[in-house]
């Protein structure tokens, strides 16, 4: 089988850890009997610099060809003097809308050999926990309208927040499947004692759960949802929310795991589409020096071919290859000095991604 995938490298380490993750997926492809196309094409900073624009009509098409997406990062301080709508970021909100991307996975599990990382009392998480945070993308908030205006005190900002049925059921739908092929658990995370689009949403969720009589479902305001993913992670399984929320949470789930470096994410639509990227930024200070830890973006290809291309196996590989590198004592820096003194030498991007590859064999 051949599958085309747009890369989209970016900026700072953003090129050094996406081509460690399509090393790993032509190993994959040599393993499984798999074609994969890499098709290149700017974003970001580097777009900046070569056509002028953070995200190119070039770029999109050559998404909307592809049949996923794979993402470095963007953005860095050479580009911090640029207006807010020609900055690299606004990168990421243009192509996630040309793609029709409402959906973001984010994965917050705790690697057993990573238990040290936590910030978290071990009695909090000796059992461990494996979250799946789903995001709407594309609504809420952040896309509302927004301005200034002559207020009670003078001059004020105003945001808004709307969201639609179809909107909300969309995102719905995707988290009680997504809580059909883990534990059937789902907890829906709003605001309905203050804000009416949380009511809305609420009250849109509780006819969804009745067509998913299979899974637990549960409501949770966003602030006791923030006290008890520190308090007691375990008890999440999916957990669903709105953009801004999501926003907020899937930031304060990836830091109880310990290390920002290992969390993948993925962004879906309606169709098998995605974009998946690694949920830390391009880290400037660092790029070119073979410090970045590569993990997050391979697990990003792990969650691509899962989700995109139904190859589970293959996933599950890439997946296993990394809990035995760490499991052997490998670290990063950012994992050596998170994580504590690691049992064998610090290792740079290109190492790691060695390691991995070693380690890569059709999933037991």
């Amino acid at each position: 089988m051949v599958y085309r995938i747009a890369v989209l490298k970016g900026d700072g380490i953003g090129p050094e850890i996406v081509d460690s993750a399509l090393a790993v997926l032509h190993r994959i492809g040599e393993i499984y009997g798999h074609t994969f196309l890499f098709l290149e094409c700017a974003i970001g900073g580097e777009a900046i610099d070569t056509v002028g624009v953070p995200l190119p009509q070039e770029t999109v098409d050559c998404c909307l060809k592809s049949d996923s997406v794979l993402l470095g990062a963007v953005g860095g301080p050479k580009w911090d003097s640029l207006a807010g709508d020609q900055r690299p970021e606004k990168a990421l909100l243009g192509i996630r809308a040309a793609l029709g991307l409402y959906t973001n996975l984010r994965p917050a599990k705790l690697f057993p050999a990573l238990r040290g990382a936590s910030p978290l009392r071990e009695d909090l998480i000796n059992a461990g926990f494996d979250i799946l945070i789903v995001r709407e993308l594309t609504g809420g908030i952040y896309f509302g309208d927004r301005g200034y205006r002559t207020g009670k005190y003078g001059e004020e900002a105003f945001d808004t927040e709307a969201y639609s049925v179809t909107e909300i059921e969309r995102i719905g739908r995707a988290a009680f499947e997504a809580a059909m092929k883990r534990s059937r658990r789902l907890t829906s995370v709003d605001k309905a004692n203050v804000l009416e689009t949380s009511r809305l949403w609420r009250k849109t969720m509780h006819r969804l759960a009745a067509e998913y009589p299979e899974v637990t479902y549960s409501d949770m305001f966003v602030d006791n949802a923030a006290m008890q993913l520190v308090r007691n992670p375990k008890q999440f399984d999916v957990i669903v929310t709105s953009n801004m929320f999501g926003d907020i949470l899937s930031d304060e789930a990836s830091q109880i795991t310990g290390s920002i470096g290992m969390l993948a994410s993925a962004s879906l639509g309606g169709t098998t589409r995605g974009m998946y990227e690694p949920i830390h930024g391009s880290a400037p200070d660092i790029a070119g020096q073979n410090k970045a830890n590569p993990i997050a973006t391979v697990l990003s290809a792990a969650m691509m071919l899962r989700y995109s291309f139904g190859l589970g196996a293959e996933a599950d590989c890439i997946e296993q290859a990394v809990d035995r590198v760490l499991e052997q004592g490998w670290r990063t820096a950012d994992l050596a000095v998170n994580g504590g003194a690691p049992a064998q030498p610090i290792l740079g991007c290109t190492e790691m991604t060695e390691k991995i590859l070693k380690e890569l064999s059709p999933a037991q």
